[in-house]
């Protein structure tokens, strides 16, 4: 084809799409080949990973045999007052440029996204939020996604679009009706859709020893999806017990496990298994953990944090009097709306954050009990007060715990996760079955006001909880994480309504073991 024909067209447009959060927008890419000066123009508030796409593209196009970028080349990405972020948008600039160029036909781009980053070779390399890209691509009304090879088993998991995967440039322009060569690569490079991430060690129940009465309120948690706090001196078990929750949980459905792989994917740590995240997710970071990595953060576009990680799983915050007050008092925001948006100067992200928070503490800084202690009153009760009131509030369940003695090691029950895993199942069972259309579909998601007026709730019962409250032995919010463990236990138990001696055990976990004071 002579210059006369390439000069034909002069503008063209493919498209990618923007993530912001995991919120898709559709990004009109254009490329308009001009008269003046040979230059590469990349315009539309491009971060600087994406401005550094020209030289990308460029390499990969001249690698490829596609010399067009010996005119005046301007590529816009509209809405230009929409942040955009990322390599993904190299393939959708490549093949703008060429289709402007009459290099390539565009019956293929019809109804098609594009995502991916380009190497200078012309390979396609994968990004992070394949999956995420792809399930905003379909709600959006994309027939198709082209992507690149390493990503098709993420894009993949996303039915009712078709998926297009190519491991080279050339191959697509191929496929697009085009010529183009494949270059040969001098040494080897290993590039990886994503870092394997190792499986997780496999734990059971029945590992935990003479610790009876915080393996039953564990079950309680599973099941209700309560949050909890374990106290205890050093060795007593509580990370042993926490690690094991997850264990307890049933596998997340089709719905649920589509929103934590698209999460995982963003953050880029689903890795190249090709099947959704189905067992619930546990994140335990350190206790010098920042507030960006726990609730998400990052330059430009905030990135999911440890909370989102979490989502449909556990949170675990080993030795939590250690973290920062001000990292703790972060976690307020998501324990009550479930999610958690972040503000840019550059947009706003929201992310799900539904997780159930585990803590554990020593109850002072020497992390010993009893005769052993070494630490005075004063120093006890400043280490405990790192751990805020209003977080506490937020907390369902306290177990104490202290180390089992021969008498409790003798006398404990051996229960196996897969056991009481049954239990949790019929007991959540129940409760999709009672609250079928009301919007919620655990014990610990329902509101106070909600419990009171369709929780099945004997009047007494909240009678008694409501004096408490006047009598400031319950904050209001207290009461209402009683009345939803009260609902848990009546499930677990498989009774339609919760009774007296519910409500003594429920205020009896709350309390960390001690009687309510109702």
């Amino acid at each position: 084809m002579g210059s006369r024909g390439l000069m034909k067209v002069r503008t063209a447009s493919v498209t990618s799409i923007a993530l912001i959060g995991l919120e898709g927008h559709l990004v009109d890419v254009e490329a308009h080949i001009g008269r003046g000066l040979v230059g590469f123009t990349l315009v539309g508030l491009p971060d600087a990973a994406l401005r550094e796409a020209k030289d990308r593209v460029r390499s990969a196009l001249q690698s490829s045999d596609l010399e067009v970028l010996d005119r005046r080349i301007t590529v816009n990405l509209s809405p230009a007052g929409l942040a955009k972020s990322g390599s993904g948008f190299d393939l959708a600039i490549a093949m703008s440029v060429l289709l402007a160029c009459g290099r390539i036909t565009p019956d293929l781009f019809t109804g098609a996204v594009l995502i991916g980053e380009l190497g200078l070779d012309g390979s396609l390399r994968p990004v992070r939020g394949i999956l995420p890209g792809v399930v905003a691509a379909k709600g959006l009304g994309a027939q198709r996604v082209i992507v690149p090879a390493l990503s098709a088993h993420e894009a993949q998991l996303v039915s009712g679009i078709e998926v297009l995967a190519f491991d080279h440039l050339a191959e697509l322009v191929d496929a697009a009706g085009g010529v183009a060569h494949r270059s040969t690569r001098m040494g080897s490079a290993h590039i990886a859709a994503q870092p394997p991430i190792p499986s997780p060690p496999e734990v059971d129940l029945l590992d935990v020893r003479g610790q009876d009465h915080a393996i039953d309120a564990l079950e309680v948690a599973a099941a209700g999806g309560h949050h909890l706090l374990l106290i205890g001196e050093a060795g007593s078990g509580k990370t042993m017990l926490a690690s094991r929750l997850p264990s307890l949980l049933p596998d997340l459905d089709d719905a649920l496990a589509l929103e934590v792989s698209a999460l995982h994917s963003l953050a880029g740590v689903l890795g190249e298994e090709g099947t959704l995240v189905r067992r619930p997710p546990f994140q335990a970071p350190h206790h010098c953990a920042s507030t960006p990595s726990l609730i998400g953060g990052g330059a430009g576009i905030a990135l999911p944090g440890a909370v989102s990680l979490a989502h449909g799983g556990v949170l675990f915050l080993d030795e939590a009097a250690e973290f920062a007050p001000s990292v703790l008092d972060a976690l307020r925001q998501p324990l009550e709306e479930r999610a958690i948006t972040i503000h840019r100067s550059k947009g706003r992200a929201r992310y799900p954050a539904g997780f159930q928070l585990v803590l554990a503490s020593n109850p002072c800084p020497c992390g010993g009990a009893g005769r052993t202690c070494t630490c005075s009153s004063l120093q006890r009760r400043r280490y405990m007060s790192r751990l805020s009131g209003p977080l506490l509030d937020r907390i369902d369940i306290t177990v104490e715990m202290r180390q089992p003695t021969r008498a409790d090691l003798r006398s404990s029950q051996a229960r196996t996760s897969a056991e009481v895993r049954v239990r949790v199942e019929e007991a959540r069972g129940r409760m999709r079955e009672r609250l079928a259309g009301s919007g919620y579909s655990l014990n610990a998601q329902l509101p106070g006001a909600w419990l009171r007026k369709h929780g099945r709730i004997p009047v007494d019962l909240i009678d008694r909880l409501d004096r408490a409250v006047d009598e400031r032995h319950l904050t209001m919010r207290g009461a209402d994480r009683v009345l939803r463990l009260m609902r848990t236990l009546a499930d677990l138990e498989g009774r339609d309504y919760p009774g007296a001696m519910d409500l003594a055990r429920a205020l009896s976990l709350r309390n960390g073991g001690h009687d309510g004071d109702e």
